[in-house]
C-alpha cells in the first residue's frame, strides 16, 4: 500500500502534461502511486499517459470512453487508488520539488489527520509565482490536528480539491465523491472540512497553479456558469442530511454562497449576453431559500454590495451599483492622483528654496541599492567617516522597512520627503553604489562619491549599447548625465579603474584605494566568524558552503541549475549550505532545511562570505570580493555561452578562475568530495586571482577615502599591507571537516 495516490484527471492539456507529471515522478518522496485518467481527451493526452506508464511502474492509466468531467474523472481514479492519502492536481499545475515529503512529515506530526490543507501559489507565463493572499491562516495556531470548528476562518481559503491530501479511509467511510458539472470542488470540499474529525495544517506552497491565458473552463462565457446553484443545492442538502452540522454551518455557508455567486457574476467574461438578468433571478431565489434570519456579521462596503446585489436580484440594481462603485473608485484615483502631484510639486518648490541655502560642510547623506537599507560600500565608508571623522554628522536614505538596519547615530531619512530633499540639497557629501533621484542637482561645493558594488566581470554602463537584453531600455544620455555629477570613484582594483573610466568617461576622479566593504575580511576575528556562523544556525565542525548565482539579463525567474538538496545528500552531513537568491528575483533559491539554509533576505553579504568556508557561484562579482578571504572558490558554470551572448563578459572567468571549475552538478559534487575545492591547485589558482584583484583590498581602504576626500589629506596616507602579509579572518568550519568520500578512483576534476 503507497503512502499516496496523486490522481491526475487529463482532458486537453497536451502541452501541459509533461510538466505535470515530470512535477510528480521527480519528487524525492517515492512512496506513492499516480493514476492518470484520460477523460477521453481528443488530442495526444492519452498516448502520452501510456508512454508514462510504460516508463514507470507508479504510474497507472484510465481511458473513460467518453467525457465526463473533472468530478466524475476523479472519482475513476479514486475506485483504484491504494495509498494511505489521496491527493489531487489539475493535469497543468505542478507540485514543488519535495512537497511530497513535506506532507508525509506533516501528516506524521499531526498524528495521521482526516484531511492536510496545504499552500499553492499562482504561477503566471512571465514566469512570476504569487502566493496565495490568505496563506497567514495556514500557520500553525493551537493544537494540531483541529475540527473545523476551531479556525473556521479556513474556509476563506480557495475551495478546490487539489490543496488537500485526504485520508483515503477517511473519504470511504463517509462515501464521498465528486458530482458531474462545473465548480465540482464546491459540494466536495465544504463536506469534508465539516465532517473532518481532525484537519491540520503546512505553510507551504506544494502546489504551483498555472494561470493559463486560455484553455479554462472557468474562464470561458458559457451557460454553465448556471451550474453553480446545482452544487450549493448539494451543499445545502448535506447541511439537510447532518442537522448536527446545520445551525453551526448554514450562516457561513450562505455567506459563502453569495460571496461565490457574486464573483461569478461581476467577472465580465462568464456570463453570455442575455443571460445576466437569469442568473441574478436565480441568485437571488437561492439566497431567499437558504438564508438564516438574523443580523448579518459586520463586513466591509464591497461586500455589503455584494449581499444586495444578490438579495435585490435585478440587473437594474446590478447596473446601477455598478455604476456607482466606478464612478466612486474613479473619482478616488482622480482624487489620489491629485493629492499625488500637488504633494510633489510642494516638495520640488520646497528642494528650489532649500537649493539656496548654504551649504553644511558638517553633513554627509548615504545610500545604497536604490534604498535597500544600510551596507555596501556606502555603508562602510558611513562608519569609517563616523570614526576619523566625527564631526561629520550622518543621514541614510532607506524605505521605512529598512530603517531597522542603521546604526543609532545615523539618522534615517525616508525617500520623497522634506527632509530627503533638504539633505539632498544642503549636504556637503553625498555617497551612493548606485544613482540618486534624477532631479538632484549638483551644487557647486557638494562632493558626490561614487563608492560602484563590484568588480566588472560582465559589461557595464555604454558598453551595453550593443547589448538591448541586457540593457532594457536603458537611457545613456542620463547615464551620462549622471556620471557628469561624480567627483570620486572608487575602484578595487585596475582592471576596474580601466574598466569604469571608459564606460562611464567623465571629469570625476578614480581613487584606487580598494572597496570599503571588503575591510571586514581583513579586520573580523575568529570570535567574529563563530557568532556569526551560530547566528546562522550552522552546526559546530560542518563546512558552510555559500551558494550565490548571478542574476541573468535574458531570464525572468532564478536560474538554479544545482539541485541543492541532492548536493547535501551526496556530500554528507559534514556540509551545510547557505544559498542565497539574487535580489532582482525577490524569491529564494530553495526551501530552507536544518542543513540547507536560506540567506536571500540577510542583511549583510558580507557577513555570510565571513561565516561561510567556501563559495560557490557561476558569474557572480561576489567571487572578487570573496578571494579577499583567501578561502576556496568553486565556479559552478553550465550556461557560460548564454551568459555571454546576452549580458557580455570583459573575459572569460573559465581561463583565469579563482578556483576549480564545475561543469556539471556531478563535477561540482566530486570536487567537494574529494577535497580538491581547498587542495593545492585551488590554492595556486586563488593567488593568481588575488595577485590580479585584491591588491588593494587590505583592511584600510575606507580610511584612506575619509582621510582623502573629507579631510584633504593628499599624502602621507595609509600604504597597502602586501598581500602576503595579511591576515584575514579565519574560516571555522574547514579544519574540523576533513573530505567525506576521499577516493582516489575519481577523475580529478578540470581547473
Amino acid at each position: 500500500m503507497p503512502r499516496f495516490s496523486v490522481i491526475v484527471p487529463v482532458y486537453k492539456v497536451q502541452a501541459y502534461l509533461h510538466a505535470c507529471l515530470e512535477s510528480v515522478l521527480g519528487q524525492s518522496f517515492t512512496d506513492f502511486e499516480m493514476i492518470l485518467v484520460d477523460d477521453a481527451s481528443p488530442d495526444a493526452c492519452g498516448a502520452l499517459i501510456d508512454e508514462c506508464a510504460a516508463r514507470d511502474t507508479r504510474v497507472k492509466t484510465v481511458h473513460l470512453k467518453e467525457n465526463v468531467g473533472l468530478g466524475p474523472a476523479r472519482n475513476a481514479g479514486m475506485e483504484l487508488a491504494d495509498g494511505d492519502y489521496l491527493i489531487f492536481l489539475d493535469s497543468d499545475d505542478t507540485l514543488t520539488p519535495d512537497s511530497l515529503h513535506a506532507i508525509s512529515d506533516r501528516i506524521k506530526e499531526t498524528d495521521e489527520p482526516d484531511v492536510l490543507i496545504y499552500d499553492y501559489a499562482r504561477t503566471f507565463w512571465s514566469g512570476e509565482a504569487v502566493r496565495n493572499q490568505f496563506a497567514s491562516l495556514l500557520t500553525e495556531e493551537g493544537p494540531a490536528p483541529f475540527r473545523l470548528s476551531d479556525r473556521p476562518g479556513l474556509l476563506r481559503l480557495l475551495m478546490v480539491a487539489w490543496n488537500k491530501a485526504y485520508r483515503r479511509a477517511f473519504i470511504e467511510r463517509e462515501a464521498f465523491a465528486f458530482p458531474p458539472g462545473l465548480y465540482e470542488d464546491t459540494p466536495w470540499t465544504y463536506p469534508v472540512l465539516m465532517k473532518a474529525g481532525s484537519i491540520a495544517t503546512l505553510d507551504r506552497v506544494c502546489v504551483h497553479y498555472l494561470q493559463r491565458r486560455r484553455g479554462s473552463i472557468l474562464r470561458t462565457t458559457t451557460r454553465r456558469h448556471f451550474e453553480i446553484f446545482d452544487q450549493y443545492e448539494r451543499v445545502f442538502a448535506f447541511l439537510d442530511e447532518h442537522p448536527e452540522l446545520s445551525a453551526a454551518w448554514r450562516p457561513v455557508l450562505c455567506r459563502r454562497m453569495v460571496d461565490h455567486l457574486s464573483t461569478v457574476f461581476t467577472k465580465r467574461d462568464r456570463l453570455p449576453r442575455g443571460s445576466r438578468a437569469a442568473f441574478l433571478r436565480e441568485a437571488r431565489a437561492h439566497y431567499r431559500r437558504y438564508r438564516v434570519p438574523g443580523p448579518r456579521p459586520h463586513s466591509r462596503v464591497r461586500t455589503r454590495v455584494r449581499y444586495a446585489l444578490v438579495r435585490l436580484g435585478t440587473h437594474r440594481a446590478y447596473l446601477t451599483l455598478w455604476t456607482a462603485l466606478r464612478v466612486r473608485s474613479r473619482a478616488g484615483r482622480y482624487a489620489a492622483t491629485a493629492r499625488r502631484r500637488a504633494k510633489d510639486a510642494v516638495l520640488q518648490l520646497h528642494y528650489r528654496v532649500q537649493l539656496r541655502l548654504p551649504l553644511r560642510a558638517d553633513r554627509a547623506v548615504f545610500s545604497s541599492y536604490w534604498g535597500r537599507g544600510y551596507g555596501c560600500n556606502p555603508g562602510a565608508l558611513e562608519a569609517a567617516l563616523r570614526e576619523h571623522a566625527p564631526h561629520i554628522r550622518t543621514a541614510w536614505i532607506a524605505d521605512p522597512a529598512h530603517h531597522h538596519t542603521l546604526p543609532t547615530a545615523t539618522r534615517g531619512l525616508r525617500p520623497g520627503t522634506a527632509a530627503y530633499w533638504s539633505a539632498l540639497a544642503r549636504s556637503k557629501y553625498l555617497v551612493n553604489n548606485v544613482n540618486f533621484d534624477r532631479r538632484l542637482v549638483k551644487r557647486p561645493g557638494q562632493v558626490m562619491i561614487q563608492t560602484q558594488h563590484g568588480t566588472p566581470l560582465k559589461l557595464m554602463g555604454l558598453d551595453l549599447q550593443d547589448r538591448p537584453a541586457a540593457a532594457r531600455g536603458m537611457d545613456f544620455g542620463a547615464l551620462l548625465r549622471n556620471a557628469d555629477k561624480w567627483d570620486y570613484v572608487l575602484s578595487a582594483n585596475r582592471h576596474s579603474t580601466l574598466v569604469w573610466e571608459r564606460v562611464y568617461p567623465a571629469a570625476y576622479t578614480t581613487l584606487e584605494y580598494g572597496y570599503p566593504r571588503n575591510d571586514i575580511y581583513q579586520r573580523a576575528s575568529a570570535a567574529d566568524v563563530a557568532r556569526l556562523r551560530s547566528s546562522l544556525g550552522i552546526p559546530h565542525g560542518t563546512v558552510a558552503i555559500l551558494y550565490a548565482p548571478t542574476l541573468r539579463d535574458y531570464r525572468h525567474t532564478q536560474l538554479c541549475s544545482l539541485d541543492l538538496k541532492r548536493l547535501l545528500r551526496d556530500l554528507g552531513p559534514r556540509f551545510v549550505v547557505l544559498a542565497r537568491a539574487h535580489h532582482s528575483y525577490g524569491a529564494p533559491l530553495a526551501p530552507s532545511s536544518d542543513r540547507l539554509i536560506d540567506v536571500s533576505d540577510h542583511p549583510s553579504v558580507e557577513s555570510l562570505c565571513l561565516a561561510s568556508d567556501a563559495l560557490v557561484t557561476d558569474f557572480s562579482s561576489l567571487m572578487f570580493d570573496y578571494a579577499n578571504l583567501d578561502r576556496p572558490v568553486v565556479l559552478h558554470a553550465t550556461d557560460w555561452e548564454a551568459y555571454e551572448a546576452a549580458r557580455g563578459t570583459y573575459f572569460d572567468v573559465r581561463e583565469f578562475p579563482p578556483g576549480a571549475i564545475a561543469r556539471s552538478a556531478d563535477e561540482l559534487t566530486d570536487i567537494f568530495a574529494t577535497g580538491h575545492w581547498r587542495g593545492s591547485r585551488s590554492a595556486q589558482l586563488r593567488a593568481a586571482f588575488r595577485n590580479r584583484f585584491c591588491v588593494y583590498d587590505d583592511g584600510r581602504a575606507a580610511e584612506r577615502v575619509v582621510r582623502h576626500v573629507v579631510l584633504g589629506e593628499t599624502g602621507g596616507l595609509p600604504s597597502v599591507a602586501p598581500l602576503a602579509d595579511r591576515q584575514p579572518a579565519p574560516a571555522a568550519g574547514v579544519a574540523d571537516a576533513p573530505p567525506s568520500r576521499a577516493d582516489a578512483a575519481r577523475p580529478t576534476p578540470r581547473f
